[in-house]
């Protein structure tokens, strides 16, 4: 075959470390939503969606065939940070937390991903991210432990 093509779909779900309601505002959410749509852009992962709350991102993107979801995580993070850190002093001591999950989406539940990530105040109004977090993991069939999972 003389073509390499593929369509890994990844619901990415990390949040600001200790849970710390940093993209408290509307405004620097959706400025933040616009940083990690760039960087994913820039890294060949194009979103479909992002969603930030004030403690917490959700990504729908589709993982480039040249890219280790590791090497990913690594980019978005980063350059996120550092650029929220650019913003005002406010935001100097911004952090995501150590790690992430990522979860594959078959093309038939993008539309349900796409959905569930634009209702995420909504549902945070009933849910903590605690609870949503580990649910994803129970449905994902991902084992861990809670001494582990926060930070």
């Amino acid at each position: 075959m003389p073509q390499s093509l593929a369509n890994v779909l990844l619901h990415i779900v990390f949040s600001t470390k200790h849970r710390e309601p940093f993209l408290a505002t509307r405004e620097l959410r959706e400025a933040m939503e616009g940083s990690l749509v760039g960087t994913l852009r820039n890294q060949r992962c194009p979103s479909l969606i992002v969603g930030a709350v004030p403690d917490h991102v959700h990504i729908l993107c589709q993982l480039s065939r040249t890219v280790a979801i590791a090497t990913l995580m690594e980019e978005v993070k980063a350059d996120s940070s550092a650029w929220a850190k650019t913003l005002d002093g406010g935001l100097r001591g911004f952090y995501w937390q150590n790690g992430y999950g990522a979860f594959s989406v078959s093309q038939s539940n993008v539309d349900a991903v796409r959905r569930y990530i634009a209702n995420q105040e909504d549902h945070h109004r009933r849910h903590s991210f605690q609870d949503e977090y580990r649910r994803l993991l129970e449905k994902h069939g991902i084992a861990y432990d809670e001494r582990y999972v926060w930070d």
